[in-house]
């Protein structure tokens, strides 16, 4: 009767196996179309989880998406649609006119830019916002607070700040505004006529800003030009080939975009040049991406620049977005951006983002209109290699705690931003409230640890109560002799007083640390 009864259980167990296996077998399709539909009909029937139809095409559609190769392709809905339209066109909409950071995480208002809404209604650089329209911005990222606070101009938004020193939060309602911040914050002139230019956005105006700062150097004496696009991780694509547009002459290709599909773009110089003979350095970090890139590159093919630094990103794909069915939208990668040489400005990575080629030795050689060896891969490649200057063993240790170290610091620049004069010099006693407030938060770090790396803590002082005091040019000229980087072109433009005469010194130098 046992015997019996477990031969029966077997069967039970073997025949919906069995069954599954033959009803698989009898299913396949000959093509895709087939396949699918068999799918979407046996999973609507049969499954488990009750899905409407409309739920798993959605699924269906998403899940086709991310398994493309391309780390760019996105669906939309139409709600997440014009949530990316209005954080990539960002300057068509109305905000408040401050800059935000996240500090551990706490976001703080760090600069109010003039004759803002946010100037107008008192805000303050150290306020905190606590809340915007009553929800508090506990636990949120620094993207969904500012999401939050910018909106279509002439609209209102309510905003909550904590200030150090009052006890209750201030609450205020603006009007929000379409605020200008330049892409080119300032520039100055710096010894031997070395006029020095950050670039640090592409928006609609970058062209324009740049034009007006190097005629205003210029103007002031500048005989060579450093663009800086260090950190710049691009924008405004038309920006980037007006920019370039500036300094060489018309008819010189600028970049182009390759398609699978169709012929390729080739956009070349019109007649908008302001300089085609200064001497001109340009600065790139592994931050320079995008439109930086498509900069970098044209001045580079055509020495018109000598690039130094460290090689940039390499982000050179070209995104299209096309409208679909009930407000839906597919974003699709469907080119790549190439300099005029022929290099691709896109650097393949991994699924952590890291560069799948690290070895630069092996990246194949182009030529610059000149000659000169240029190299692709991926990403610019610099003409002089400056690698930043490097922590020692005590900075890297109080690196660990960094991000806390940094809003110490704010917080004390703000106390005697006001007291400072412009030639001031850091003071022990600002480092030791440095240390105290370290310590009310609890931060693991002992005296002699911090104590071993007072020069970083000095330095970074430094900067940020130059900045708040006396603002951002102040700023830089007392900090530029730290920046290896700048140091190594102002030294190049001193050298060399003509482009070539700075491509040779590069050659030279090159050549010194390949014999070493």
């Amino acid at each position: 009767m046992r015997r019996h009864l477990r031969r029966h259980i077997a069967v039970l167990l073997i025949l919906p196996a069995l069954a599954g296996g033959w009803a698989i077998r009898g299913l396949v399709p000959d093509d895709g179309p087939k396949l699918f539909a068999q799918v979407l009909q046996i999973v609507n029937s049969h499954a488990i989880q009750g899905l409407s139809q409309d739920v798993m095409y959605e699924r269906a559609a998403r899940g086709f998406v991310d398994r493309l190769d391309d780390r760019y392709a996105e669906l939309y809905s139409a709600e997440e649609l014009a949530t990316f339209s209005r954080e990539q066109l960002r300057a068509a909409y109305g905000g408040l006119g401050m800059q935000i950071e996240d500090q551990q995480g706490m976001i703080t208002v760090t600069r109010v830019f003039p004759n803002t809404p946010a100037e107008r209604g008192g805000v303050r650089a150290g306020d905190r916002v606590v809340a915007v329209n009553g929800e508090s911005t506990r636990g949120l990222r620094i993207q969904e607070v500012s999401g939050r606070l910018i909106g279509e101009a002439g609209t209102t938004v309510e905003a909550t700040f904590s200030r150090a020193g009052v006890s209750e939060p201030i609450t205020g309602t603006f009007k929000r505004a379409v605020v200008h911040v330049p892409a080119v914050p300032y520039a100055v002139v710096l010894d031997g006529g070395v006029g020095y230019l950050p670039l640090q956005s592409f928006n609609e105006t970058s062209s324009n800003d740049v034009r007006k700062a190097v005629r205003e150097l210029q103007a002031k004496g500048a005989t060579s030009l450093v663009l800086d696009v260090r950190g710049n991780g691009g924008g405004s694509l038309e920006e980037a080939l007006l920019i370039s547009n500036l300094f060489l002459p018309a008819g010189q290709e600028l970049a182009r975009v390759e398609y699978r599909d169709r012929k390729a773009d080739v956009y070349t110089a019109r007649n908008t040049t302001i300089s085609t003979d200064l001497p001109m350095v340009v600065l790139t970090d592994s931050y320079s991406a995008s439109a930086s890139e498509i900069v970098a590159g044209a001045l580079q093919d055509h020495d018109r620049a000598l690039v130094l630094g460290t090689s940039s990103f390499g982000k050179g794909l070209v995104q299209q977005i096309y409208p679909l069915n009930g407000g839906w939208a597919l974003k699709l990668t469907t080119g790549k951006w190439f300099t005029p040489s022929g290099r691709s400005i896109q650097l393949d990575r991994d699924d952590d983002g890291l560069p799948m080629h690290t070895d630069t030795t092996a990246r194949p050689e182009f030529r610059s209109d000149g000659g000169r060896v240029v190299y692709g891969g991926g990403g610019i490649t610099p003409d002089l290699t400056v690698p930043l200057d490097t922590m020692d063993t005590a900075e890297r240790e109080l690196a660990r705690v960094m991000g806390q170290l940094y809003l110490a610091i704010y917080e004390q620049a703000l106390t005697v931003k006001d007291a400072a004069a412009p030639d001031f010099t850091v003071k022990a006693e600002w480092r030791d409230a440095v240390y105290t407030r370290l310590q009310a938060g609890e931060v693991a770090l002992t005296r002699e640890q911090y104590d071993a790396a007072h020069p970083l803590v000095d330095r970074m002082l430094e900067q940020r109560v130059a900045a708040l005091a006396f603002g951002d040019s102040a700023a830089f000229r007392r900090m530029a002799p730290q920046d290896a980087h700048i140091r190594a072109a102002v030294e190049l433009l001193r050298e060399g007083r003509t482009q070539q005469e700075l491509f040779a010194i590069a050659d030279r130098r090159n050549a010194t640390v390949k014999s070493d």
